[in-house]
C-alpha cells in the first residue's frame, strides 16, 4: 500500500460493553469493518495506557489499523460512528470513558478542518497511544500537515507517555482481522 493513500483508523476502549471487556470489543469491532466497506490491510498490536485526561478512569486498550476503502472520507467517519453506536458508544461528554472509540486519524493526504469533520485528526499526532501503534505498522507514514513520520511523532508525543505494547500480544500485519 502506498502510505500517501493510507486510511488510518485508531481504536480504543476502556469500559466493558455489549461485546464484553475492551479487548473483546476491539476485536469484534474489527470484525465489522469489512461489512462497512473497510478492508483492514495492517494492524498494530494492542497498547495499554492510562486514561487521558482523567487517569481516574479505567486504563485504555488502543491500536491502529490501515484500511483500504472506496468510501469518501466523511463516509468512513460515518461508518466508524455507526460501528461505535452498535457497541453502546454514546457521545454525551468529551473524553468520557467508553466501550469503543474509533477515530479517523488520516485519509490519505487529505487536509480538512471544518465543524464536525477534520482530517488528519487534530490531536492524534500528540498521542503516543496512537503514534506508537502506527509506528509499528507504518513507521515511514508522513503526517499530511507536518510531514513528520509516525516514528518521529511517536518520539515527540506529549500525551499518553505511559502507553506501551501489551507484552503478550503479538504484533504484525494481517490481510484480514481475526474472526
Amino acid at each position: 500500500m502506498n502510505l500517501d493513500e493510507a486510511v488510518i483508523v485508531a481504536l480504543g476502549a476502556n469500559l466493558a460493553g455489549p461485546a464484553g471487556p475492551p479487548i473483546a470489543a476491539l476485536e469484534a469491532a474489527l470484525s465489522r469493518f469489512p461489512a462497512a466497506g473497510l478492508r483492514v490491510t495492517a494492524r498494530s498490536g494492542w497498547w495499554r495506557s492510562m486514561a487521558w485526561p482523567d487517569p481516574a478512569q479505567p486504563e485504555y486498550l488502543n491500536g491502529v489499523v490501515l484500511v483500504e476503502t472506496a468510501l469518501e472520507a466523511r463516509a468512513v467517519l460515518a461508518a466508524l460512528h455507526d460501528i461505535e453506536a452498535g457497541f453502546g458508544r454514546e457521545r454525551r461528554r468529551v473524553n468520557a470513558a467508553r466501550p469503543l472509540d474509533l477515530d479517523l486519524v488520516a485519509y490519505g493526504r487529505l487536509i480538512v478542518d471544518e465543524p464536525g469533520f477534520s482530517t488528519p485528526h487534530p490531536r492524534a499526532a500528540e498521542r503516543l497511544f496512537v503514534m506508537g501503534p502506527l509506528a509499528e505498522i507504518a513507521p515511514d507514514w508522513r503526517h499530511p500537515s507536518s510531514g513528520l513520520s509516525a516514528r518521529e511523532l511517536a518520539g515527540r508525543a506529549s500525551v499518553g507517555l505511559d502507553a506501551c505494547p501489551v507484552a503478550e500480544q503479538a504484533t504484525g500485519q494481517t490481510a484480514e482481522p481475526p474472526a
